[in-house]
This record gives C-alpha cells, structure tokens and sequence, in this order.
C-alpha cells in the first residue's frame, strides 16, 4: 500500500489571513506541519491557491501544487491535487490540516494501520474526559460500531444518555470526539468530492455525513492526543506560550 501525504492551505482566512505563513519558533506553519510528519510520510505535497505559500514551500525543500481557489474545503482541495500529481504511484491520500503545526507523526501511523483492512475512508476519534468537551458544539462528537466504523458524527453529545442527569454522563458511557484528519483510498476521494450536501451535512456542517449518507464507510482509529489548531492570532499566542512553557514542542 503507497500512502501520500497532502497538507490543503489557503491564504485568505477570515479570522488569521495568511496564516500557513505564522512564524512559530522562527519557520512558518506550514513547515512545521510539514516536518511533524516526514518521518512517517516520504511523499508529502501542499495544495494552496496561493503564490506566497507555493514559493515558501519550495524554500524550504518540500514539494507544492497550486490548485483553485474555489474550494469549499480541504477535502475538495486534496481531490484537484491528487489528480494533478497523479503521475506519482499512491493508493492512499492522508489530509494533514495545515492550522495544526503540533500534529503527531504517530497519529499518521494509526491513519496508515486502518488500511490493512478493506478501508474506504479513516479517521481519527479521542476519548471524551470532560463535560466542557462533551456538550462543545465546536467539537465534533462520533458514535462507533463494533468494527470501529462511525455511524454518526454530531455537533451534539451522542449518544442522548435518558433518565440521567447531563453531568452522570461520562461516568455512564464512553464518549468519543472526531479529531478531523482523514485518510481516503485514491479513488473514494474522487467519488466523495462528487457528491451534493444532503440535509445532514447542512444542518451540522459536517461534511463527513454526506459520505456516510451516501453509504461510504469511515472506519475510526482511536489516539490519546488531540493537537491544537490555529483558528486566530489568539490561538498563536496561546500555542507560542505552550512552546515557550515546553508544554508541547
């Protein structure tokens, strides 16, 4: 099995506008992203639509592909350049967030492990240990069969535990949150880019449930760490005090 990596970045951002471009212990986002997972990828590429971001990718040695600036969302972004590096032999594409520069090398390996089964599409899901995290709209929530497929994913605690009270419910069941990089077989991505929004998409702007509505399986891997995205220059500070502190590296 070939796996490649591919990091979808874009310039204009509404909250943090260029972005990818933060500098965070003096090298910019996207290289750090991009190093945190070379041990586990030996073929990695960037998709912007942005010249600024396609030259520093280039300066410091990784491999980039301009692609529109259309897209509506990262998947749709490593669909364009799959197709357009598609000269490249790989039956496996692994969509790494370019806003989350502390992403962990093994959490690529667990992406990698569910393909030693007859995979469509896999994820990522951590253990839920607090009630700020359970009753989060921001953090997506999944459900799991017995096989480790998600049934749902929902802005909302599922399942709904009755006949107890909201802060009994993590001591009542297991609760899982979608940590949000995907793994797709080369062929899937292109299908599931395809695909119209269906009612359950656009009621919780998850784009995972038009896949699951259309009856693609998404088989989760479970890891013990949930990175931290940049959404705004808060969140820079914030993840620049961690470094500084040596809470994360």
């Amino acid at each position: 099995m070939n796996f490649i990596g591919i990091i979808p970045v874009r310039y204009h951002s509404t909250r943090f506008p260029g972005k990818p471009l933060a500098l965070i212990n003096e090298k910019p986002m996207i290289q750090r992203v991009y190093e945190n997972i070379s041990s586990k990828l030996e073929n990695i590429w960037v998709a912007t639509d942005n010249e600024q971001i396609f030259n520093t990718v280039e300066n410091f040695g990784g491999k980039v592909v301009m692609t529109s600036s259309m897209h509506q969302s990262g998947t749709d972004r490593c669909a364009e350049a799959a197709r357009i590096i598609k000269h490249e032999k790989f039956d496996v594409i692994i969509n790494v967030q370019g806003d989350e520069p502390f992403v962990k090398s093994n959490q690529i390996e667990l992406l990698k492990s569910c393909f030693r089964e007859d995979v469509e599409i896999a994820t990522l899901i951590k253990h839920i240990e607090t009630e700020e995290e359970l009753f989060n709209p921001n953090r997506p929530k999944v459900v799991i069969d017995n096989d480790n497929n998600a049934l749902y994913f929902s802005r909302s605690p599922i399942p709904f535990f009755r006949g107890k009270e909201k802060s009994e419910w993590l001591n009542e069941n297991k609760y899982w949150t979608h940590i949000g990089m995907y793994a797709y077989k080369a062929d899937v991505l292109q299908k599931i880019t395809n695909l119209k929004q269906g009612k359950l998409e656009m009621a919780e702007s998850l784009e995972q449930l038009r896949w699951l509505e259309n009856g693609f399986k998404i088989k989760t891997a479970v890891s013990d760490y949930q990175s931290i995205g940049i959404d705004t220059p808060e969140d820079l500070e914030y993840a620049l005090q961690l470094i500084r502190n040596k809470t994360v590296f």
